[in-house]
């Protein structure tokens, strides 16, 4: 049974509001405060090594900056309308969301942390006789819900002709996801990094969202920041999108350290963590301000259409009620002054 979005959200918001303390002081004018509230998520990633080696720390001294760690988009959303976070983490389906009736959330997109490859995938349990996508129908499928995993996980059943109603599909997180599938309780689960390699162990890959984005399903992890917080503090946003470039230059130009950074954080070792960060997709600074991307601030890169195409996904998927218009999420992708931050 579909839950309801309404008692979701409630108890969503009611647990993130009794994580981050007293929901008035966490969300307090931002214009009022000198700090910076960043979520982040454990995959393999450039924002990982901004905290790793304390970017932007170094960069903005005189703000106290904190990094909490969430398990899912839809949960960053949630702290988003609670108020409790000015910069994040997070996948391009939830954000496709967020920008979405009934959530409307005032942030924008301003970075673009990876594309998904084989980062994320679709893997079927041995022995539980999945050979192919069409092979899902009366199995058990696990997913984080409402993040870029669950909307590749539709998008791949789509493709292959099987309804979602053909199949049971649970709402776990990547360690959830772990341990029933350990107990023997999923025959499938959509996930990514680092828990996606213990489940490719003993499971066959099904399809990767590099397969999808080349279909035309891409995902993405995005940096996302709240309009309030861009509106008083341009160049604290400019500080973190100047850091998140210099951690894709060490991906790009030392592996081998920013593997060592990951790998801390992701409590792997340096070898585990390079080959983790080889398998997504990860764009050179100056390719954000493309047309591909971000874009620029006299022409706002293909990224807004990549969101609303998720938007209407998931409207058609019957996940959110409404899908904003083009202008609307064009104005939520965040380019000012982006070719000059990131030269």
């Amino acid at each position: 049974m579909r839950k309801s979005l309404t008692l979701l959200l409630a108890g969503l918001l009611a647990a993130t509001t009794a994580a981050c303390g007293n929901g008035a002081a966490s969300g307090a004018d931002p214009a009022d405060r000198k700090s910076i509230r960043l979520a982040y998520q454990a995959f393999p990633s450039g924002d990982l090594i901004v905290k790793n080696q304390g970017l932007l720390e170094k960069a903005l001294p005189d703000y106290e900056i904190t990094w909490t760690k969430f398990d899912s988009g839809a949960s960053i959303n949630t702290a988003f309308v609670a108020g409790s976070v000015d910069i994040a983490a997070i996948g391009s389906s939830p954000v496709a969301r967020g920008l979405s009736a009934p959530l409307n959330i005032p942030y924008q997109v301003a970075f673009v942390l990876d594309v998904a490859g084989d980062n994320e995938a679709l893997v079927a349990r041995n022995g539980s006789g999945v050979t192919d996508v069409a092979g899902l129908r009366g199995k058990k499928v696990a997913t984080p819900f409402a993040s870029t995993a669950h909307y590749s996980l539709l998008a791949a059943l789509n493709r292959a002709g099987v309804k979602e109603s053909e199949l049971t599909i649970v709402d776990l997180e990547p360690q959830d996801i772990l341990a029933a599938w350990t107990r023997g309780d999923l025959d499938a689960a959509y996930s990514w990094l680092p828990s996606l390699d213990e489940l490719k162990k003993t499971g066959k890959v099904l399809v990767t969202s590099r397969e999808l984005a080349t279909a035309g399903k891409p995902t993405l992890d995005l940096g996302v920041v709240s309009t309030a917080f861009i509106q008083a503090h341009p160049e604290a946003v400019d500080a973190w999108r100047k850091v998140e470039a210099q951690a894709l230059d060490l991906i790009a130009t030392d592996p081998a350290a920013a593997a060592e950074a990951v790998g801390k954080e992701l409590n792997l070792s340096t070898a585990e963590a390079q080959k983790q960060l080889s398998q997504g997709v990860f764009l050179k600074p100056a390719d954000l301000s493309s047309d591909e991307w971000l874009g620029t601030e006299a022409k706002v890169g293909k990224l807004a259409d990549n969101l609303l195409s998720a938007a209407q996904f998931l409207k058609d998927q019957q996940k959110i009620d409404a899908v904003p218009d083009l202008a609307t999420v064009q104005k939520a992708v965040y380019v000012k002054g982006l070719p000059d931050v990131l030269a």
